[in-house]
């Protein structure tokens, strides 16, 4: 009896942790419009620490990323999805930082992952923790995305990514759809932002070309962009609620799609990412504020952010703004990732140092009272992407380059317009 009593004790502790917490999130939040921006600089370096710190506190102990960190109940374990893609993004930082260790930090992910893989070749939904164990058409094509970076530099790599790439090639049906292979963690149904599986086959291919990937990416291109409205909308690409989908979900099936024509230089995908961006265009703020579910109208679908989302829609601005010359493109991905650049600590408990939260507010549904790993690595990978495109160096800043940021901030501080800009 007494042993439970101490246990009690101590989850009463935690709670009463866990709220004062928020009630401290609640009034940074409150702060936001008058705080400043840290700048993409020094946000991406926290974000990244804050990657590296989930990979440490994982309390599964894997040399995975844990999924997040709760303000209710700490760190989680590791989740198997999303290291794969944060290796990616792991890899990318390395090629900026060489004297850093996300180098060898990304090996210990992917060495890991290939160990759980199942031996048809695709990997598990859901925390490694989770049941049922059963291999998942989307959760294996983003890890093909850590498998594909790393093979450039990890002879490892390759055996386990043909191994996904293949099994990905068998289970897709005639029509370019996965259907097969669902995960028991979201309702049921066709996914149009598998396009995202697709670009994990197109890196797959670059690696290992002459195996199928390619055609088999594109097949699901092909497939969801039928079911693109006139107006951009993207019909079924939801986890849960296809009549008002999740920017997050949104932005995985625009990026699909962006790649393929990165891939393939073919305008029709562009033209199809364009026709989605400027839909996505409308439903913004002038400040950055995006909607975390929308209609298929474009128009607010819930009052609160899904900052994940909004950092992914960001980088696909910013992706549009390079492939097109749109100066809507490169305003509104800027806009975007100001905003959640405002939400992020710079300072403080370690815990929240850097991390990005599931949803502006904190309560909100998607992701409530977490830090979620993915939206650190979406935001860390815009910014990368925002770094490069405005020149700046990722550790020095000149005076020549502050000129140009501030010529940078003048231009994207105008609102939004849905027309005008550039070209296609």
């Amino acid at each position: 009896m007494r042993r439970y009593y101490r246990s009690l004790a101590r989850e009463v502790r935690g709670l009463t942790a866990g709220l004062r917490a928020l009630a401290a999130e609640r009034r940074f939040e409150r702060q936001a419009a008058t705080r400043g921006d840290a700048g993409p600089t020094r946000v991406l370096e926290e974000a990244m620490q804050w990657l590296c710190r989930a990979q440490d506190c994982s309390t599964s102990a894997d040399g995975g990323v844990a999924r997040h960190y709760s303000l209710l109940d700490g760190w989680s374990s590791s989740y198997p999805e999303t290291t794969g893609y944060i290796a990616q993004t792991f890899l990318a930082y390395h090629e900026l930082m060489p004297d850093s260790d996300y180098r060898e930090r990304a090996d210990r992910m992917l060495k890991w992952l290939a160990s759980i893989q199942s031996a048809d070749g695709g990997f598990q939904g859901g925390m490694i923790t989770e049941r049922p164990v059963v291999p998942v058409t989307f959760n294996t094509g983003q890890i093909l995305l850590g498998f594909a970076a790393g093979a450039h530099h990890f002879s490892h790599a390759l055996d386990p990514l043909r191994r996904g790439a293949d099994w990905l090639v068998r289970t897709q049906d005639g029509d370019g759809c996965w259907r097969r292979h669902p995960s028991p963690f979201v309702a049921a149904g066709e996914k149009v932002y598998d396009t995202h599986v697709a670009w994990g086959l197109l890196e797959a291919d670059r690696v290992d070309p002459g195996r199928g990937y390619a055609e088999a990416a594109v097949a699901n291109v092909r497939w969801a962009m039928s079911a693109q409205a006139a107006n951009g909308w993207l019909d079924r690409c939801c986890l849960d609620d296809p009549q008002a989908p999740l920017t997050h979900t949104l932005g995985y099936g625009l990026r699909g799609i962006l790649e393929t024509y990165r891939f393939t230089t073919q305008t029709l995908y562009l033209e199809a990412a364009a026709r989605t961006a400027d839909g996505l265009l409308t439903a913004f703020r002038s400040d950055g504020f995006l909607p975390g579910r929308l209609n298929a109208d474009w128009s607010a679908a819930v009052n609160w952010v899904c900052l994940t989302g909004t950092a992914q829609i960001g980088h696909c601005l910013l992706m549009l703004f390079e492939f097109t010359g749109d100066t809507r493109y490169r305003r509104a991905g800027l806009q975007a990732n100001a905003f959640v650049r405002r939400t992020v600590h710079v300072g403080g408990a370690p815990e929240v140092r850097g991390a990005v939260k599931g949803s502006l507010p904190m309560g909100s549904p998607y992701g409530r009272f977490q830090y979620l790993n993915w939206a650190a690595k979406f935001l860390a990978d815009s910014l990368m992407l925002e770094l490069r495109l405005t020149g700046r160096s990722i550790d020095v800043e000149s005076p020549q380059q502050a000129t140009r940021d501030q010529q940078w901030a003048n231009d994207f501080a105008r609102p939004i317009s849905s027309s005008g800009g550039g070209r296609i």
